[in-house]
C-alpha cells in the first residue's frame, strides 16, 4: 500500500527536542504501528522544516506565557506542531494530525521526567545530542501510550 503525502504525514508523528543551538533527539511514531517504509522521503523533509520553521512561534509564545506547555504554536496542512518549553529553554516539538491537547500535554510530561531523568545522569553533558537507547525506548513507550 502505497500512501499520499497528506495520508501519510497524519499517520506520521514527528517528535523533536531542540536544544539551543541544534536538534538532540529525534523521533517518529507511526500511529498504526507500521515503519516509515510507507512514507516517501520528501513528507519526511517537509515534516522537518515544519518543525523548524516553528521554532521562531515558539520563541515568540514564550514571552506571552508563563506555562511550559504551549499547546499549539503552529498549523500547516491540516497538520499541528505542539510545544513544551523546560525551564533550560530546551524545546520539545510535536508534529500531528490533530490529537486531543490533554494526550499531548500528558505526553509531553512524561518526556519531560524522562528527560529531568537523563540530565541527572553524570554521563550526559547537557545540550548534547541524546544517544541513550534506553531513552529512546522509554519515549517510544510513552508515545505509544498517549498517542495511538
Amino acid at each position: 500500500v502505497t500512501l499520499s503525502p497528506t495520508m501519510a504525514s497524519s499517520q506520521l508523528l514527528l517528535f523533536v527536542i531542540v536544544g539551543k543551538n541544534e536538534p538532540l533527539y529525534e523521533a517518529e511514531f507511526h500511529k498504526m504501528g507500521g515503519t516509515s517504509s510507507g512514507t516517501s522521503d520528501s513528507v519526511t523533509r517537509q515534516n522537518y522544516f515544519v518543525l523548524h520553521s516553528a521554532l521562531d512561534l515558539v520563541d515568540k509564545a514564550s514571552w506571552t506565557t508563563n506555562n511550559m506547555y504551549l499547546k499549539v504554536v503552529d498549523k500547516i496542512n491540516h497538520q499541528q506542531v505542539s510545544t513544551f518549553l523546560t525551564a533550560g529553554n530546551i524545546k520539545f516539538m510535536l508534529l500531528h494530525g490533530g490529537k486531543t491537547e490533554d494526550s499531548i500535554k500528558n505526553f509531553f510530561n512524561e518526556v519531560y521526567e524522562l528527560y529531568v531523568k537523563l540530565s541527572m545522569n553524570p554521563f550526559y553533558k547537557y545540550d548534547t545530542p541524546i544517544t541513550s537507547k534506553f531513552f529512546d525506548t522509554r519515549v517510544r513507550a510513552v508515545a505509544r501510550r498517549y498517542l495511538s
